[in-house]
C-alpha cells in the first residue's frame, strides 16, 4: 500500500500521478510498468512507470502518466486525489533499457501515452552510467496539447542534452511544426548511427511500421526495441 503525492495535469486527457514510496525500497529497471488500484479493490491496471530509477530515489517517488476517460477519471479501477491509497504491484515487464548496453548512441519512438515508458529510459540514459553520446527523441501526438512532458524535453533539447523533433497526426490551425505520421525522412533526422539503439512504444499501427522503416535507414532488427499499448 502506498500514497497518492500529488496529481498534475499531463494534457487534457492524462495526469502526471506521482506515488510516494513512504519509505519503502523500490528498484525497478527503466521502461518497466506497475498494477495500480484503490487500496482494497479488485482492479488494478498497468501503467507504466514514467520516471527514471535515479529519479525515484532522488524524490521518494515515481511518477505516472495516467489516460483519462471521457468522463475525466481514469475508471473505477482508481481514485485521482492528494492523500489517496493505492494498492501497487511489481515491477512488471521486460521492455527495458539494458543493462550495459554497448551502444552509444540511443532514439527513443513515442507515439501518446507510450511517451512514459520512453521518458524513464531516456531520463535513465541522461542521470545514469550510461555514457550515451547522442540521444533523440521523436514523439508523435493528435494535437499539440497531446503531447505530455513537452516543456521538459524542449528544455533537454535548447540545452543541448537530447535532439527533440514532435509531429502531430490531426488538423491544428495553431501549429507550425511537422505533421502526419512518423516516416523515414524523420527517423533519418534523428539516427545518425546504424548502431543507434531504438526504443518504440505507441500504438499499434504505428509501432508496426518502425521496424520496416528504421531497417531501411540500415538499423538492425536486433537493435529495435518495441512495446505496444
Amino acid at each position: 500500500m502506498l500514497t497518492i503525492r500529488d496529481v498534475q495535469p499531463a494534457t487534457p486527457r492524462a495526469r502526471v500521478v506521482r506515488v510516494d514510496l513512504d519509505g519503502h525500497a523500490f528498484d525497478y529497471v527503466a521502461g518497466q510498468a506497475v498494477m495500480v488500484g484503490t487500496h482494497g479493490g479488485d482492479d488494478r491496471r498497468a501503467y507504466s512507470i514514467a520516471s527514471a530509477p535515479e529519479d525515484a530515489k532522488q524524490l521518494g517517488c515515481f511518477e505516472l502518466l495516467v489516460g483519462l476517460n471521457d468522463d475525466g477519471t481514469p475508471g473505477p479501477h482508481l481514485s485521482l486525489a492528494a492523500g489517496a491509497l493505492v494498492d501497487v504491484e511489481g515491477p512488471l515487464g521486460t521492455f527495458t533499457f539494458p543493462e550495459a548496453p554497448s551502444e552509444r548512441h540511443f532514439v527513443f519512438v513515442a507515439g501518446g501515452t507510450g511517451i512514459a515508458p520512453l521518458r524513464a529510459m531516456l531520463r535513465h540514459a541522461i542521470l545514469g552510467s550510461v555514457a550515451a553520446e547522442r540521444i533523440g527523441l521523436l514523439y508523435s501526438a493528435r494535437t499539440p496539447d497531446d503531447f505530455a512532458f513537452a516543456d521538459e524535453f524542449r528544455a533537454l533539447a535548447s540545452s543541448g542534452v537530447i535532439e527533440f523533433r514532435q509531429t502531430i497526426t490531426r488538423d491544428a490551425q495553431d501549429w507550425s511544426g511537422a505533421r502526419g505520421r512518423i516516416d523515414r525522412a524523420a527517423l533519418a533526422a534523428l539516427v545518425h548511427d546504424p548502431d543507434t539503439l531504438c526504443f518504440v512504444c505507441g500504438p499499434a499501427a504505428m509501432v508496426a511500421d518502425m521496424p520496416r522503416l528504421l531497417g531501411e535507414i540500415g538499423v538492425s532488427r536486433e537493435r529495435i526495441k518495441i512495446e505496444e499499448w
